[in-house]
């Protein structure tokens, strides 16, 4: 018998597309493309400690993690580490030592608790609680199919423009500060209450695949109340990366209205597949995906461990 080799080694430009692979790899509402994972190992932010840890299997690059500590929080020490294996590579060792590495590093940089999205099937579910990850938050996957019609847009209240944030692509500050107030409210462990605007203009705005032809921002009396942020894979997949609405401007469907327009965009654009991704407790966003033609495709868990 043949021995396999493993190694477990820092992440090189030329793993891109094989990275990309095992990310997707089962997995069609995931959109993410090689361009986005270079982008991300290429950025520095030394108060992320951003790291892509990928597993070679005798020689072949068969899965990666990627991991770093949680920003935009007053909550100190929590990190993350979402990673994947190519399904035919699975139960050789690979996903383990890739996760272990990935707590090494988080905890020698302060990490006391560390986050990690587990698909919602039960051997992934089963491969964390053996390590150690007591189940979190679930969250739902839509996926939509945009050569199908879209729903008739509803009446615009008065007052009310939608407009592509290319309009804001000079300053995006009037968008960061939308997303800084809707975001306090989104579900999750981790109350995001310190979102910085340079790691913003870092972390989100410069990201490659984001398409800002494609993100709609509701202007209600000439200043931005919402908007819904739209990512693809530079081929024909749509990701609804987040939709935001200010506190005061809630309830009067601007989400619903920017959302149905990058839709309508995107479908012209040429793009076949949409996706998006809600946290199971945030019923109003479900609501507004299910009437925009989205159904559920997959769900995934959060699985939550303390480090040492």
């Amino acid at each position: 018998m043949t021995e396999t080799e493993l190694t477990i080694r820092d992440f090189r430009p030329a793993d891109a597309e094989a990275v990309t692979a095992a990310h997707r790899a089962g997995r069609e509402h995931l959109v993410m493309s090689a361009e986005a994972l270079l982008w991300m190992n290429s950025r520095k932010n030394p108060e992320e400690r951003f790291r892509t840890f990928v597993a070679e299997l005798d020689g072949r690059v068969v899965g990666a993690v990627r991991c770093g500590l949680v920003l935009g929080t007053t909550t100190t020490g929590v990190g993350y580490a979402n990673g994947s294996v190519l399904p035919g590579f699975r139960r050789r060792g690979a996903a383990t030592a890739l996760l272990a590495a990935a707590e090494r590093h988080l905890s020698a940089h302060g990490v006391a608790e560390l986050h990690t999205w587990l698909d919602d099937e039960p051997a992934a579910l089963a491969f964390g609680a053996a390590r150690g990850y007591e189940p979190g938050r679930e969250a739902h996957f839509g996926g939509r199919d945009l050569t199908l019609p879209l729903p008739q847009a509803p009446v615009r209240p008065a007052g009310v423009e939608l407009r592509p944030a290319t309009d804001w692509a000079d300053d995006p500050r009037p968008l960061f500060l939308v997303e800084a107030d809707a975001i306090r409210d989104e579900p999750g462990e981790v109350v995001m209450d310190a979102l910085d605007y340079e790691e913003w203009l870092r972390g989100d705005w410069a990201r490659p695949d984001l398409d800002l032809g494609l993100t709609v921002v509701a202007v209600v009396d000439g200043e931005p109340a919402a908007f819904t942020m739209a990512q693809t894979d530079g081929v024909d997949r749509y990701w609804s990366a987040f939709t935001a609405c200010r506190r005061e401007f809630r309830g009067r469907g601007l989400a619903k209205l920017a959302k149905l327009e990058s839709l309508r965009l995107a479908a012209a654009a040429g793009h076949r597949r949409a996706y998006t991704s809600n946290d199971a407790t945030n019923a109003p966003m479900l609501a507004v995906n299910a009437w925009l033609g989205y159904e559920r495709c997959a769900g995934e868990r959060k699985g939550i461990k303390r480090l040492g």
